[in-house]
């Protein structure tokens, strides 16, 4: 890359991780590249992108940004993980690790929030946005269809009594 390529870099990659909800640090070291392919389809399924840099040029974008705390984790060889959705990095990435011991997860970051490699873990374990969504939605429409069940009930039992009546004066 040239000056002007490495300039154009670091910008393209500023923007994406100021608009990212989380950001992953990894060690990668020892994975191959069908692995590789694997992480990156199972990040992208999820939201994610998955970026292998240079440190130093990862370092300047970082410069100036929320995230600026994270430099210090860009040590050998790794690589960036993130998404707008907040859990959606951390949880692909941490399954990913579950399988293969060689992705080494180091920290990262939600937004000015500096996270550990527990802090990683445990935002993983978190539901994802389209997962409370649907909870919430089921939470609003519960009481709905009590209160339709409840008035439906009496008329239900109306129809019963009526039913015996007839089928009684009948025999």
């Amino acid at each position: 890359m040239d000056r002007a390529e490495k300039a154009e870099f670091v910008t393209a990659i500023k923007s994406e991780l100021t608009g990212a909800g989380s950001i992953v640090v990894a060690h990668y070291a020892g994975l191959t590249v069908a692995d590789m392919t694997e992480l990156r389809s199972a990040m992208r399924d999820a939201g994610g992108t998955v970026k292998v840099a240079k440190n130093r040029l990862v370092k300047l974008a970082l410069e100036g940004t929320e995230a600026e705390h994270m430099a210090p984790l860009f040590q050998g060889q790794t690589l960036i993980a993130y998404a707008e959705d907040p859990v959606a990095a951390p949880k692909a990435a941490a399954e990913f690790a579950k399988k293969n011991d060689k992705l080494v997860l180091l920290g990262g970051a939600m937004g000015a929030t500096s996270l550990d490699q527990a802090g990683v873990k445990a935002l993983a374990t978190l539901p994802s946005l389209d997962e409370l969504r649907g909870k919430l939605i089921g939470m609003i429409t519960t009481p709905a269809q009590r209160i339709a069940m409840i008035t439906k009930a009496p008329a239900g039992q109306v129809a019963r009594v009526i039913g015996a009546y007839s089928s009684k004066e009948a025999a």
